[in-house]
């Protein structure tokens, strides 16, 4: 009961245990929930970028049919900001004052009795502004810039010199633009007080981050406040944190002392629940005729909102990804008048990694190279940064396994000299990485009358797998089969969970959940302690193995006996424990805590007279330590390759450069894959189990999207002899 071993529940490619509830429309989300009496919220966002407000006219809101209330900065209840979580700052309380900080910034909220009534309300709403000019451009002069905002700048070795040494230096200027998460369902948020008491069913990710936030803006107790969020439409980083729509449906069910219903629409998505920052990146690469890296520098510059403190780590992903004796990252930051950006699937190395890759692969070129025995002779053989091992790193394996899947031998070595008659054929490839990251997280695990087992945390599953998963890792740690097993989650009233995000829920609730089952059978083998008819008395937990519901002695099946006749013998109906992980560290264990690693393969072709870009094969090898469920983890995987591609060849949140105003913030206008734009893709698991931690994942949810852009910009090289240094690649780009 130490260590996991892998048995017939874990890593069987199970499907969902939530599938049957999600098909059948049985599955709730927030959307979902209403209360007696419910109301109706709609928002008012600002149509200048910069600015104050000079009025507000609610005249003929008020007395629209169903209004309840119209409230602005001129009644609405002065707020706290929410404290600074695990997850970073919250952003700022809403309707504080008259300045305007961006496009779409909340200046109303009109409530009615229908949704239909408040969103007409809302359009009856007249503000008149004093507009000022936006900055809106990071290399605007006027914007304010904040260096090294989060303190992990990295330099190690003399730079300079390392250039000076180099027969080959190759970079330049990458830049990658705005993107926005986009989940399919709209964000959500349904409040009802009762005294100090509040719930909440909201779109989020980290109900616990709610919860707490909510607290410290209300100044109410946490223990009076119940989050829930059982199922979550989508998130892709958009939900880790509590947004001032949040903030405004329970200001609203306060200020009416009704329950409130807010429900964003989709050009509301693009300016509220954050988005991925756009960027613009120096990268410079040095290597010796042999293919030895001798230099990286490289910097980022990418764009924050004027008053809040989201930062993400751009640049480190060159500090961590080779062993190269001299490199110099820096990440800088520029305020500019845009709504908060928030985290994307990979943050930070989404956009990292293409510049680096790209610039691997071009340093490959210039030295006659070929561009994967590049990278598997500067292989990093301990981490770069700490000299410490590893605690896994099965990169070599993913790139090796990857070139035999992929084909990559048949690659001719002259760019354009590929082809499938009028198409140009490329081949590209690239390394990915993507940082450890776990919080630490609490379970609970009970084993009822009847045998089965009731297992919770209060995370949240936006579609990874985490019920399923959670189901299959605690069937195996109790001897159970699966459809013994309940896991729940979604309630803030549950032990406490981190976010999921960052590829770190898996591992910290798996951890915990291994705690509470370890613990759950030594509360088990206390009650029989000194039972005489029991075959288990005396016996410690690691004397013991589960099978089949009983406990019985290790390598002795017969001397055992069942959860269930344990429970009935001592007039239990349930026995329960809970369960706790810490996050490993490096100093304890004296490695290099490891994320996950991958190699990504791609094939793609060229128009060249019409300049059409089409992919036609991906392959994905992927290190992601312990796989729970290969099933699930190939769909995660599948899933990022998709928001990979659409990353280097679709997204780009437009922005008009006069006004502020997104001018792209429908589902028609923001560009994205369909069906007939994505290839065949192959997924491929290798590895072991990481032992830094019990369970021994690494996390798979951001590894598959890493490394995408930057492969198809390299298989774009290879087609044409075209180097791609800014995201998304575009038809002009492509065009002879």
């Amino acid at each position: 009961m130490t260590t996991l071993e892998n048995g017939k529940a874990v890593g069987a490619g199970i499907d969902r245990v939530d599938a049957p509830l999600k098909v059948t429309g049985a599955a709730l989300y927030p959307n979902d929930f209403s209360f007696p009496d419910m109301a109706h919220a709609a928002l008012v966002g600002s149509t200048i970028a910069a600015g104050r407000i000079r009025g507000i006219d609610v005249s003929e809101a008020v007395s629209a049919p169903g209004v309840l209330r119209v409230i602005t900065h001129m009644n609405a209840p002065k707020l706290e900001r929410g404290r600074t979580t695990p997850l970073g700052a919250s952003p700022p309380a809403p309707l504080q004052d008259n300045r305007i900080l961006h496009y779409g910034q909340h200046v109303a909220v009109v409530v009615a009795e229908t949704a239909e009534q408040a969103r007409h309300a809302a359009r009856l709403v007249h503000v008149e502004y004093d507009a000022t000019d936006a900055v809106l451009d990071v290399n605007d002069p006027r914007a304010e810039i904040l260096v090294d905002p989060l303190g992990y700048d990295t330099e190690r070795g003399d730079v300079e010199a390392g250039f000076a040494r180099a027969d080959v230096v190759v970079g330049g200027t990458y830049t990658t633009p705005d993107n926005t998460n986009n989940p399919l369902g709209l964000f959500t948020t349904v409040a009802h007080w009762n005294g100090d008491a509040l719930t909440v069913h909201d779109s989020t990710q980290s109900i616990h981050n709610v919860r707490t936030s909510l607290a410290t803006v209300f100044k109410v107790p946490e223990a009076g406040i119940r989050v829930l969020a059982p199922f979550v439409g989508g998130g892709f980083g958009a939900g880790l944190r509590m947004w001032p729509h949040v903030v405004l449906a329970v200001v609203a069910a306060r200020e009416t002392g009704r329950p409130v219903k807010l429900v964003l629409t989709r050009p509301q998505m693009f300016t509220s629940v954050g988005h991925r920052p756009n960027s613009v990146q120096e990268i410079k690469v040095g290597a010796t005729r042999e293919g030895d890296l001798v230099a990286i520098e490289h910097h980022a510059l990418s764009s924050t909102a004027m008053e809040d403190d989201n930062a993400e780590l751009v640049s480190r992903v060159a500090a961590v990804s080779y062993a190269c004796p001299n490199v110099v990252t820096r990440d800088r930051q520029a305020r500019l008048n845009i709504p908060c950006p928030g985290s994307m699937r990979a943050p930070g190395e989404g956009q990292g990694n293409f510049p680096l890759e790209s610039a691997i692969d071009e340093a490959a070129h210039a030295v006659g190279m070929d561009p994967l025995a590049f990278r598997l002779r500067n292989f990093a053989e301990r981490h770069p940064l700490s000299g410490l091992p590893w605690s896994s790193n099965a990169l070599r394996e993913c790139l090796t396994e990857g070139a035999e899947l992929f084909g990559w031998s048949k690659r001719t070595e002259e760019p354009g000299s590929m082809r499938d008659g009028r198409w140009r054929v490329g081949y590209g490839l690239a390394a990915a990485s993507f940082t450890f990251y776990q919080n630490p997280c609490q379970a609970r695990a009970s084993v009822r009358s009847d045998g089965s087992a009731y297992v919770r945390s209060g995370a949240t599953d936006i579609g990874t797998g985490t019920y399923t998963v959670m189901t299959q890792l605690a069937a195996e740690l109790l001897g159970l089969d699966v459809s013994r097993v309940r896991f729940d989650l979604g309630d803030s009233d549950m032990p406490y969970a981190p976010q999921a995000g960052g590829s770190g829920l898996t591992g910290g609730l798996g951890n915990a959940v291994h705690d509470a089952c370890h613990n759950l059978v030594q509360a088990f083998l206390d009650v029989v302690r000194h039972d005489e008819e029991s075959p288990l008395r005396g016996a410690s937990v690691d004397d013991v193995s589960v099978t089949d519901g009983r406990i019985h002695l290790a390598g002795d099946p017969e001397q055992g006996e069942t959860y269930a006749a344990i429970l009935d013998r001592h007039d239990l109906t349930e026995l329960s424990a809970d369960g706790k992980s810490t996050p490993p560290q490096s100093q304890d264990l004296g490695m290099a805590i490891a994320g996950a690693f991958g190699a990504k393969f791609v094939e793609v072709r060229i128009d060249p007279d019409l300049g059409l870009l089409r992919v036609a094969r991906v392959v994905s090898v992927i290190d992601g330590g312990r796989i729970l469920n290969e099933k699930t983890a190939t769909s995660q995987i599948v899933g990022a390759t998709v928001g990979g591609i659409s990353q280097a060849m679709f997204e780009e949140t437009a922005t008009d450069a006069g006004t502020g105003r997104i001018a792209n913030a429908t589902f028609g206008d923001y560009l994205m894959p369909v069906n007939a734009d994505i290839p065949d893709m192959q997924v491929r698991f290798v590895g072991a189990p990481d032992p830094a931690t019990a369970v021994g994942t690494k996390g798979v949810g951001e590894i598959g999207l890493v490394g995408l852009a930057a492969a198809i910009g390299n298989a774009v090289f290879h087609a044409t002899g075209r180097r791609i240094r800014s995201l998304p690649i575009t038809v002009d780009q492509l065009m002879n």
